[in-house]
Order: C-alpha cells, then structure tokens, then sequence
C-alpha cells in the first residue's frame, strides 16, 4: 500500500494545528494511500511547539475529540520534529521531505486557507502516471475568498517572472500546494531557508524536466489582521530566489554528479536532434540503445524503430516507461553494460547497438563491447558508438563524470579490432563544444558544466549546428565510431 506523506511546517499556528489536522485526517484519499502526518514546528513562540509535542504521543486521542472516525486515525500516523531556533519555511520543508517515507510528498499549510479536500484533485495525475509534480493553482477557476489585491498582484508578477526563466506557464508558482513523487523532491538540492523554497522549488523541478501539471484549487486567504504572515520582504526574497535559482545555481540535485549532467543534456533540444540526425543514416529497426540515461536520445529514436532502452538505474527506466507509454515500440531492461548481457537481449535480435557516451564510464571497455556485439545480427548488424574524444581534455570535469579515459581515432580502432568489430568509418562531432571543456576544464579547472554556459550554446546552435553538419571539422569533442561486426 502506497503512502502519503503531507509534510506540515508550523510557525506560531496553535490556534489551528488540531483543526487543520482534523481535516487532512478526515479526507479519504483514492487508491488506498495511506497517510503520512509530519508536523515541524520552526520554534514558535506562541505555545504551538507544546501542542506539536504533545501530538507525537498524544494525537489519536486529540483527533477523536476533533470528530475524526476512527477508520482514518486508524490509516493514518502523525510525527513530530522540531526546529531549535526559527530558520524558517523552506528549512522547515527541507527538514520535512528528509524526513517523509511515503510515495507521494505534498505541502500542508498549518492554517486553514487550503482545503485538504483538494488533495484528490491534485494527487489525481501522479496516480495516474501522467506527472512527476503537480501545483494546485488559485487562480485557475475554483471559488476563493476575495481580498488583498496587491498581494494578489504580487503573487502573479513573481509567477510570470518565474515562468520567464524556466518556461513554464504556470498560474500560481507560490501555491501552497505543490505534491511531487516522493524521489522528485528528495532529489533536488534545496537550500532556501525562508520563503525563497517556492521559486527554488520551481526553478529545479523545471531544470530537470519533471513532468509537471497544475489543477485548480479552492482557496481561503487570510488578512493579516488574521495571521497572514508574507510581507513585502518575503517578495523581495522570492524575487531574488527566482532570479538565482534560475540563472545561477549549478548545483542542484543530490545525486551524483553523472545524473546531473545527465539531466542539464536532456534539456539541450536543438543539441540532442542534431546528434540524432548524425547518427540516423546509421540506424536500423530495431534497436538497443545501452545506456539510456534520462532519454534524452530515445524520444528521437522512437520515431523510427522500435528501441529497447538499458540503464543501470532502474529509477530512470521506470521514468521512461511512463514517458513512453504511448509508443508500441518501446521496451526497457536493467543491464548493467560492464556485466554479461540478459540472455533476452542476446541471440541477434537487433540490427542497431546504439551506445551514447557509456563506455568512457566503464573500466573494462573490451567485455563491453563484447557484451554488446552478442546483442547484434550477424550478418546486418551495427554498433553506433559515440565517446569522448581527446585524451589531452581529459580534466576534473571527466574525474567527476566517472570517464576512465578519453579516446583517439587510433584507440578506437584498436578496440574494434580487439572485440571483434570491423571500422565503417570514425569522425568527429561537436566541434564547437572543445572550446567549452577546454575552458571549463583545463584552465577553470570546474568540476561542474555550468548551466549559463550550455543554456547559452543551446541559444547559438541553429547557427552552429548547420555549420557544422555542412563542414566536416577534423577535432570535436566526441568522436562516433560506426562498425560491424565481424
């Protein structure tokens, strides 16, 4: 049974913890989720870190009293964490999601302008596999309290200069409710303390091309006669976050670093078709695509053949098969390249290995190629390999990457010869790209590609691109090598 956990930061709320605790308890959620309660109370000065405490021990007893039945406190649990000195919102959430172990995470509000009957509609798209984050808009149709036009005002400003950085076209980028996959939001590197989560939040999500949908929601605001706390300089804050996070941070997810860049690439539109439409004279029917990452390659490679995709992270298969649902031609396996391959992949039965900067990842690159030839026909067989190239580039940025090494034209027929392969041809690809690991790399020594950069070289690539497809350029930053076997 799958679980949700609602994440509930508290600051100076305890005239309404037990009410709106009351109401998430007493929603009955669709596909049997169960209910995952995490109060963290940012040291409130108000009693309120009291009243989260005695709920640790003390809530289904304080629930009951609240007219809750008791089949929900029955499928529900309620936890407690605590700030020792007020940091704020977004600390408060940061510390909730560690925390969370359900499926599903949202965001709770500790006062009662959000109404938890609400919850259905927003959980309905990750339920259903169509999303990986959904907002729960304010202004997108449902009923709400009329009040604070400026607040109003400002609320819709940040949302547009939001979606001017991350392209979005959301309605409510400060809404309260946001619900995310549970692997979604504990992946990202969050490091807003206050009010600037938001647009962080959003910034990321985007960055990482989540799946993201909104749904309208219905909203009771308060005065601030009433308790509302976001100001002027919250504002400020946020507008600062949106213009940081989305500009700026390179930093951005807690996984390694391969997965990262992984995820900046996939973003790279005009980059990614044009190394499809390198390799597609090479492409057959079927195909084996080793390595497939986030699928940055395979959504193009779907357009004409059936694609089997193999990673070594199921979680990135698992995305990619509610990505990919639609196409009949689609399959995935966990396959680790550096190990013997599936006995379901072997046999012939594809004419195409497509393998994308994989191998420099792999310490033993000859069982590899090994392991892939037993995927291929014989006879019609092709492996379509692309590598880094330039063994003089290699610096940090490959450390990080997990590269082993960088290849030369005469390495790789060398290891063609080795596993068995005969060379059709060997050429290069994204000349333009050495002058960037060249900078970056050996003479910044950065650890990361910075985002600005591969933002700016996506801008200029209706102008490079075609060049270079016109122009076969004699260096690049990756060599492809086309072969079959022997």
């Amino acid at each position: 049974m799958k679980t949700l956990s609602i994440i509930i930061p508290v600051y100076n709320e305890r005239q309404t913890i037990l009410a709106i605790l009351a109401r998430v308890l007493n929603v009955k959620l669709e596909g049997g989720l169960r209910k995952e309660l995490i109060l963290v109370d940012d040291c409130s000065t108000d009693g309120s870190t009291d009243l989260v405490a005695m709920l640790e021990t003390d809530w289904k007893k304080l629930m009951a009293e609240q007219g809750v039945p008791a089949a929900r406190i029955k499928e529900a649990t309620v936890r407690s964490l605590f700030h020792e000195v007020n940091r704020g919102k977004g600390a408060a959430l940061r510390t909730g999601f560690a925390a969370a172990t359900g499926d599903i995470i949202i965001i709770q509000d500790a006062d009662l302008e959000y109404d938890p009957n609400d919850y259905i509609k927003v959980l309905a798209p990750i339920l259903d596999g169509r999303a990986d984050v959904v907002y729960g808009s304010r202004y997108a149709g449902e009923s709400r309290r009329v009040l604070l036009f400026w607040h109003s005002v400002g609320n819709r400003f940040l949302t547009l200069l939001s979606n001017a950085f991350t392209d979005l076209n959301l309605t409510d980028m400060e809404t309260c409710y946001k619900a995310f996959r549970a692997d979604v939001i504990k992946g990202l590197k969050l490091k807003s303390e206050r009010f600037g989560i938001e647009p962080e939040i959003t910034a990321k999500v985007a960055r990482m091309r989540y799946r993201i949908y909104e749904v309208p929601i219905s909203y009771s605001g308060r005065t601030y006669a009433e308790g509302k706390k976001i100001g002027v300089k919250d504002g400020f804050e946020a507008l600062w976050s949106i213009l940081k996070y989305a500009a700026l941070d390179n930093d951005y997810l807690q996984e390694d670093i391969v997965q990262e860049t992984l995820t900046k690439m996939n973003a790279l539109e005009r980059f990614n078709q044009h190394m499809y439409e390198t390799i597609l004279p090479y492409l057959g029917e079927k195909i084996l695509e080793v390595g497939a990452g986030t699928g940055n390659i395979t959504r193009f490679l779907l357009q004409r053949a059936s694609v089997t995709a193999t990673d070594v992270h199921e979680s990135s298969l698992k995305r990619m098969a509610l990505q990919f649902a639609a196409y009949e031609g689609f399959a995935h396996q966990v396959w680790d390249a550096s190990t013997p391959i599936p006995d379901e992949l072997v046999n012939g039965n594809f004419d195409t290995v497509v393998c994308l900067n994989v191998l420099e990842h792999i310490e033993d690159d000859v069982s590899a190629l090994e392991n892939m030839k037993k995927a291929l026909q014989a006879t019609n067989g092709r492996l379509v390999l692309l590598v880094p190239a330039g063994p003089r580039l290699y610096s940090a940025l490959d450390q990080n990457l997990g590269h082993f090494r960088r290849y030369d034209e005469a390495g790789l027929r060398d290891l063609a010869a080795k596993t068995g392969f005969e060379v059709e041809t060997i050429f290069s690809f994204n000349a333009m790209g050495v002058l960037g690991w060249l900078l970056n790399g050996k003479i910044l020594k950065r650890q990361r590609l910075p985002v600005g950069q591969l933002s700016l070289y996506e801008r200029i690539a209706p102008i490079v691109l075609p060049i270079e497809r016109s122009v076969k350029l004699p260096v690049g930053l990756s060599l492809i090598m086309i072969a079959r076997p022997l």
